[in-house]
């Protein structure tokens, strides 16, 4: 049997080598096409060859997110690749000497972007996560949290989701989601085949992950990138603070907590009467866990009263870097631990916002098309619906970082219409929750596949589960948003 297994696997190898061949090709030919197409084929008033590049580099982008031919933070890298070369100031000679050089982008705007005060941000909550995974306090901190729910299984379940949702606020989705299910798996194994609870702790994991990471501003990249757009001191400076963030974010992922765990204990009760937790491990003793737990809380604390305390929380990000840097607390070698994908990710969804915002491409298509004849609540609700669809079946950084921007420039051509549902930030932290909420396949984000590893839920069971959470959340998010939004809370 072992010759024939070998051939099945080379030959799913040279399947899966011929697919990805064949996805590069179709995005290079249609972005050729793109590039190529006489600028009358547009029908887009005004249109230069410069804003012709950066449709066809926008293109090559969502084609390359959704088909997934290479890595997504390969296709941020490669965006901010060929900005560089074809529409900088220091782009191929012959590609940009027909091009008057005001109308090219400086070189070092484009790459600037992988230095952004947002990319910072999450710089600092990696390290974060990263000293207290090293250190064991991530594991101590989790066994002290789900202690209070005993082992009543409605409360353990209710524990999970909120303890997971929690730490997704400060923590990689991912990483919070492959912690949590460590310490479920010898609950799931002490259960019974046929005890259908299994299902609902197994799906508490990437719930609380996925609606955990709406909490802060550094939960998730979508967060993130609409925060980047919102707090540009070049562009719309709302000055929104990780507190105010938080104010409005935190009782909502409460909310729908509440709601999902009142979904699972209908769709998949108990027949246990009680389930046992027992998490081994904890914080390694000594001065380098005080100096952790020290600057854990300062950072968090200054991140929450940063208007009081007057540090805006791009800066407070590095203080943990600062500190666990001198001493020595991590090294060089740590380094490698830090989830930089997510960060060329980021950056590359700001590159594609500095392309369309310089090339005044973003002002040319909202002339071209009108959205100030269109009801203010389509553009709002259908941008977010379209961003939740997207995100089910792409990474939901890969949708925030395709149509932010794109947003961003509605916003700005539709003004004061905006308004009466609370401007251009409820437009935007609309399209971040809208990623947040889609996880209704193992394919939807990294927490819904380690669930789905677990072989206690059925893809089926994920997509009703997660299509009522996400259409409840869409509601409620909106609502909330559009009803704070009015008081000029954001900006």
């Amino acid at each position: 049997m072992e010759p024939n297994n070998n051939l099945l696997i080379k030959a799913k190898r040279l399947l899966l080598k011929n697919a990805r061949i064949a996805k590069l090709l179709f995005v290079a030919i249609l972005t050729t096409v793109i590039w190529f197409l006489p600028i009358e084929a547009f029908g887009i008033e005004g249109l230069t060859v410069l804003q012709q590049r950066i449709i066809a580099i926008f293109v090559f982008a969502a084609t390359m997110w959704i088909l997934e031919a290479v890595p997504a933070w390969t296709t941020s890298l490669m965006i901010i690749v060929i900005m560089l070369l074809t529409v900088s100031n220091s782009g191929i000679s012959f590609l940009i000497s027909d091009i008057p050089k005001g109308e090219l982008i400086s070189y070092k705007t484009i790459m600037a972007t992988f230095a952004d005060q947002t990319v910072m941000l999450f710089l600092g909550g990696f390290i974060l996560a990263l000293v207290a995974s090293k250190s064991g306090i991530d594991i101590t901190l989790a066994r002290a949290m789900l202690r209070p729910f005993g082992t009543r299984p409605y409360i353990v379940l209710f524990g999970f989701m909120l303890v997971t949702a929690i730490f997704s606020m400060f923590v990689s989705n991912t990483a919070t989601a492959a912690m949590m299910l460590t310490f479920l798996t010898p609950v799931l194994r002490s259960l019974p085949a046929d005890e259908r609870g299994r299902t609902a702790l197994a799906l508490a994991i990437p719930i609380g992950a996925n609606i955990g990471g709406m909490g802060t501003p550094i939960g998730t990249p979508p967060n993130g990138i609409a925060l980047g757009y919102l707090n540009d001191t070049e562009g719309l400076n709302l000055g929104i603070g990780f507190d105010q963030w938080m104010m409005i974010m935190t009782p909502l992922m409460l909310v729908i907590l509440i709601i999902a765990w009142f979904l699972l204990k209908r769709m998949f009760p108990f027949k246990a009467n009680s389930v046992q937790l027992k998490i081994i491990g904890g914080a390694k003793k000594g001065w380098r866990t005080t100096v952790i737990y020290i600057t854990l809380a300062v950072t968090i604390l200054l991140w929450m009263f940063e208007k009081k305390i007057g540090i805006n929380s791009y800066v407070v990000a590095l203080i943990p870097v600062g500190v666990f840097s001198l001493t020595r607390i991590i090294k060089s070698k740590d380094l490698k631990d830090i989830d930089w994908a997510v960060l060329w990710m980021v950056a590359g969804g700001f590159a594609l916002g500095v392309g369309m915002d310089k090339t005044g491409l973003a002002k040319t298509l909202v002339e071209a098309i009108p959205f100030n004849e269109w009801p203010v609540l389509l553009v709002m609700a259908g941008s977010g619906i379209i961003c939740w669809l997207l995100s089910t079946f792409i990474s939901n950084s890969a949708a925030a970082a395709l149509m932010v921007p794109i947003l961003a420039a509605v916003g700005k051509g539709m003004g004061p219409m905006l308004d009466e549902y609370g401007g251009i930030g409820t437009l935007l932290i609309g399209i971040a929750l809208s990623a947040s909420f889609a996880m209704a396949l193992p394919i939807s984000t990294p927490p819904n596949a380690i669930a789905y590893s677990t072989g206690l839920i059925k893809s089926s069971q994920m997509c009703i589960v997660g299509v009522i959470i996400g259409v409840i959340s869409l509601i409620i998010g909106y609502s909330l948003i559009i009803f704070v939004g009015r008081t000029g809370f954001f900006g």
